[in-house]
């Protein structure tokens, strides 16, 4: 059984594995457009050290991707945090990243009192003796909408969006509830179905009140960075990975085998598109056209990350990082991650190593920027936020990578989109699709979407 690959991000790779695995006898080819492969996960050699700039961690707690990982023979190069804890920057000045809530959200107002005004706290807290919210199980809600009705703005600008900008480049009033937040989604869901009145408070507390203590890290990394994942998976799937390899079109043969325009030769028994929605959208408009109209729906976010390294550390917060509030006059940098303070394993190669973050869906100003101004704006910031001089610090290393179109838009709209799709692949058999937009932005729900899909390709 032949089968094609379009993509050689993470999902590509990880499919192509699953794929050898399944059927050993398979012959698998691999065809990604870019220069090289792993996508948006991107190990950089610094002269320190490999240092991710794209993705740096991922969620331990989901025991799939970390058995995954291990059956990969990786499990030794799995790494934990520090423990130190986040920061945010509101109303000039810095607090700790509140605990407890959901995704900034809080039960009460006593979590987050020193970052609201008065009357927000007072809102919060009468928000129970509101009348219900109108809630259908299944359906979707803007995030940004629901709650500041129920809580009021500040809430949204100065923390649901600072934590869900860093997972999705976008702000809470481009997100779904079930689409980005599903836990806080099922719990309005058993609200509704109990016959219980149906709050803000009372959904956030229903989550708080099932979540289970768990034991170890919340978040692993890759001692060698995220190249020893994608590199692993690349070498065990036994592939021919071709790059520079643009796909511009695929036919299907009368046959039922499918045939590629831009690169491979012969037809292929099986293809899986594992590419961004809209180059998915073109590779499938002679294929499946249902699908093609609904995948031109979603919509991607840009964003850029500047890498630096100091040759001191000395005045740098004892914090894993800083999320900066979205309504934060004056500020252009949505987050920062100090990496070496974060990762153990980083800070012992001395100095300090920052992770700068730019860019939110809808605004590519600053995606776009020259770098020598990203790196200003950066120092700056990180200056005027946390008090280190960067510049005095003696910047040794930068390296700016720019992801356009990097993470698509998880709407209101889009888990609807996304069934749409896959409803309309039954009219088109032999061919499967995966990537971020279809089962999860994370690493561990892109692994198991790609697993899922050739699964179900080997049949």
């Amino acid at each position: 059984m032949r089968y094609a690959i379009i993509g050689a991000g993470l999902a590509g790779l990880t499919a192509a594995r699953e794929i050898a695995t399944l059927d050993p006898e398979s012959e698998i080819e691999v065809f990604e457009a870019g220069e090289r492969i792993g996508g948006k996960l991107f190990t950089v050699p610094f002269a320190s050290g490999p240092t991710d700039m794209g993705a740096e961690a991922f969620l331990a707690r989901r025991a799939d991707a970390v058995e995954f990982i291990h059956s990969l023979g990786l499990g030794d190069s799995l790494v934990a945090p520090s423990g130190l804890g986040s920061l945010v920057y509101s109303g000039g000045q810095l607090n700790q990243l509140p605990a407890g809530g959901v995704m900034g959200i809080p039960a009460d107002s006593s979590l987050i009192r020193e970052l609201v005004s008065a009357e927000t706290a007072a809102r919060i807290d009468a928000e129970g003796a509101a009348p219900a919210i109108d809630w259908q199980v299944g359906e979707d809600y803007n995030v940004g909408a629901l709650v500041r009705e129920r809580y009021g703005s500040e809430v949204v600008d100065r923390l649901v969006s600072a934590l869900l900008g860093g997972v999705y480049s976008c702000t809470a009033d481009a997100l779904g509830v079930r689409a980005t937040i599903p836990q806080l989604a099922q719990a309005f869901d058993a609200l509704v179905e109990a016959g219980e009145k149906v709050t803000l408070s009372a959904a956030v507390r229903r989550v708080e009140a099932g979540r289970i203590k768990a034991e170890g890290p919340v978040f692993n990394t890759f001692r060698g960075g995220y190249a020893e994942l994608y590199e692993t998976l690349a070498e065990q799937s036994g592939a021919s990975i071709y790059l520079d390899a643009f796909i511009s079109g695929i036919t299907r043969e009368k046959s039922g085998q499918f045939t590629l325009k831009g690169g491979g030769e012969g037809t292929y028994d099986r293809l899986l598109l594992a590419t961004p929605a809209p180059t998915t959208a073109v590779l499938l408009r002679n294929l499946a056209p249902v699908a093609t109209t609904a995948l031109k729906q979603i919509k991607l976010a840009s964003s850029v990350v500047v890498g630096l390294r100091f040759d001191t550390a000395t005045g740098l917060p004892e914090n894993s990082g800083v999320l900066v509030a979205a309504d934060e006059p004056d500020v252009r940098v949505k987050a920062f991650t100090f990496s070496s303070r974060k990762w153990p394993h980083l800070a012992h190669r001395g100095g300090a190593l920052i992770r700068a973050s730019f860019g939110r869906f809808g605004d590519e100003t600053l995606v776009r920027a020259e770098e020598d101004d990203l790196v200003d704006y950066a120092l700056d910031d990180l200056q005027k936020i946390t008090g280190f001089d960067g510049r005095a610090a003696g910047l040794g290393e930068i390296y700016t990578q720019r992801w356009f179109g990097g993470l698509p838009r998880y709407d209101e709209t889009h888990l609807a989109t996304v069934d749409t799709v896959r409803a309309a692949l039954a009219d088109a058999p032999g061919i499967e699709l995966s990537g971020a937009w279809a089962g999860g932005v994370g690493v561990p729900a892109v692994i198991a979407d790609a697993r899922a899909a050739a699964t179900r390709l080997v049949g």
